[in-house]
């Protein structure tokens, strides 16, 4: 019997709630097969089977804290004599392979997915290839494919579940093994007879039967996920903190390399607790701490919604922006007479090429040569504000409302493009984000972004910066309004309002100001870009 001594699961993590067994004491499992739920400070693990074998002792009951280092459970692997007799009841002619898929890496950064949508059920045939499974990562959907042919025996997750990354998906019963070699270890197999029917064998038992593994315990090659720079603390310390409405990070740690302790908690809550009811002193200064916030539960009728996905993803982003960048604002009024005039004049060239023709193409090349004259509009900040990188390609990035949530996807290198290549791209990624089928590529390397909201009506926003670019800008709806020309003549014009926010930390309002002139001037005259394009 051997212990599976629970790894490192994670940079200063000592602990672990066990959330939930996925066995029972007596049952058998496979090789990667999920044992139990964890929860660390990033998010719920799940913890695989490193052998195959029996669950003979589970150390902890659901609720209970795990120790990292200490046993998590005990299992009887197939080297023992008592399990090698009991799985050997099967009679060679009937041995087939089962192999579990790992999720593997879906994208840089990415641990975990949603379960969308199973395109086989338990029993369907799959060919290699085919796809089994959509998965919805924090960036786009993405589909798995079978790797080999075969039966599909299990599905480890439901849809809507959420799949962590290097665990098992499905398990699949590979067409064309063989019946395995008898070896001195053997036991012998009863008659067909004997057998009501055939037992499939897990994958690599004729390793584990024919040689004997080294002992090593188990969990020590297991790699730890990827830890986020936050607070240090136990579940049971953040739920004491979460109860009672405290960040941990405006709590002063005072456990090993700077672990929040429960004790900490509970002091910082009796400086809360003295403050608040203390009497009150009209010449002493104003708490600095706020009360704890009291979360209400859902009344009758309500209806709660995980945010999950793209929009979690979106959600922390844009949290991100805001709290990290000073934005400022301009707007202007653009008149569209002019392009008006010439897409009207374009569409139909375009359409014999089948290539339907909006006026994005036009923004965002007249972003591209504007970016040339104006470079630190095509820059990043370090995340210390120490240093400012200079982009050599203008990857512009469109605001898209996906099936899925929220998407910037970008187009690379426009500097290079002309405007059929722009709006032959355009289309197509526009087409690819609304399935949900953007690539991570896509999706990664903008320099700047365009919000186009008068696509649906809206005239003037104030758009939140796509994190780390340093400008973004909303184009408000085509309005026909009254305006003066120059001899004073009132004539009915085609406007629409530009409105940009900046990082202030990197663009000063003159220089916006600027950019923004000469970017509007391409596009009111855009006859001028003629004179810049290669």
């Amino acid at each position: 019997m051997n212990d599976f001594i629970l790894p490192d699961i994670g940079e200063g993590i000592v602990e672990c709630e066990l959330l939930k067994w996925l066995v029972s004491e007596g049952d058998s499992v496979i090789e990667d097969q999920p044992i139990a739920e964890v929860m660390t400070d990033k998010a719920t693990v799940e913890i695989p089977a490193m052998h195959n074998g029996i669950v003979s002792k589970l150390y902890y009951k659901e609720g209970d804290i795990a120790k990292v280092h200490e046993p998590l459970f005990a299992m009887q692997t197939f080297d023992d004599e008592s399990v090698k007799a009991t799985e050997m009841t099967a009679p060679q002619s009937s041995v087939q392979q089962i192999e579990s898929f790992i999720l593997p890496d879906i994208g840089e950064g990415i641990v975990e997915c949603e379960i969308m949508q199973w395109l086989v059920a338990l029993g369907d045939v799959v060919t290699e290839d085919q796809v089994v499974v959509e998965v919805m990562t924090d960036k786009a959907v993405v589909e798995i494919p079978a790797k080999y042919n075969g039966t599909i025996v299990k599905l480890h997750y439901n849809k809507g579940d959420i799949a962590g990354v290097h665990t098992p998906l499905f398990d699949q019963a590979i067409d064309g093994t063989g019946p395995q070699e008898e070896t001195d270890n053997s036991v012998s197999a009863p008659s067909l007879s004997e057998v009501s029917a055939p037992v499939p064998l897990v994958t690599s038992m004729t390793s584990h039967l024919n040689n004997t593994p080294a002992k090593d315990k188990q969990g020590e090659k297991h790699e730890p996920p990827i830890v986020v720079s936050r607070a240090i603390a136990s579940p049971a310390v953040r739920r004491l903190a979460k109860e009672n409405g405290i960040s941990l990070d405006d709590v002063r740690a005072s456990g090993p390399k700077g672990r929040v302790l429960k004790q900490d908690v509970r002091d910082l809550l009796g400086v809360i607790n003295e403050t608040y009811q203390a009497p009150v002193n009209t010449q002493s200064q104003p708490p600095s701490l706020p009360a704890p916030l009291v979360s209400q539960p859902p009344q009758a009728g309500d209806t709660v919604e995980s945010i999950k996905g793209i929009r979690a993803a979106m959600a922390k982003k844009m949290m991100a922006s805001v709290s990290t960048i000073p934005h400022f604002t301009v707007s202007d009024e653009l008149c569209m007479d002019n392009l008006i005039a010439l897409r009207n004049k374009l569409k139909p060239v375009f359409e014999r090429e089948s290539v339907k023709l909006s006026f994005l193409p036009f923004f965002i090349k007249a972003l591209s040569l504007a970016m040339k004259t104006f470079p630190v509009l095509n820059s990043r900040l370090n995340e210390a504000g120490t240093e400012l990188t200079y982009l050599s390609a203008h990857n512009i990035g469109i605001a898209v409302d996906s099936k899925i949530g929220l998407t910037v996807p970008n187009i690379k290198n426009v500097e290079t493009l002309s405007l059929f290549d722009i709006a032959e791209q355009l289309n197509a990624m526009i087409e690819r984000a609304r399935v949900g089928k953007l690539t991570n590529a896509e999706l990664s390397n903008g320099s700047i972004s365009v919000s186009n909201i008068g696509a649906i009506g809206g005239i003037t926003a104030t758009p939140v910066i796509n994190k780390p670019d340093v400008a973004i800008v909303a184009l408000g709806k085509t309005q026909k309004l009254p305006r003066f020309t120059e001899n004073g003549d009132v004539v009915a014009s085609n406007v629409m309002m530009v409105n940009w926010s900046g990082d202030h930390r990197v663009i000063d309002g003159a220089t916006m100001v600027k950019f923004n002139n000469l970017w509007m001037d391409y596009l009111c005259h855009p006859e001028k870009m003629l004179v810049h394009l290669r």
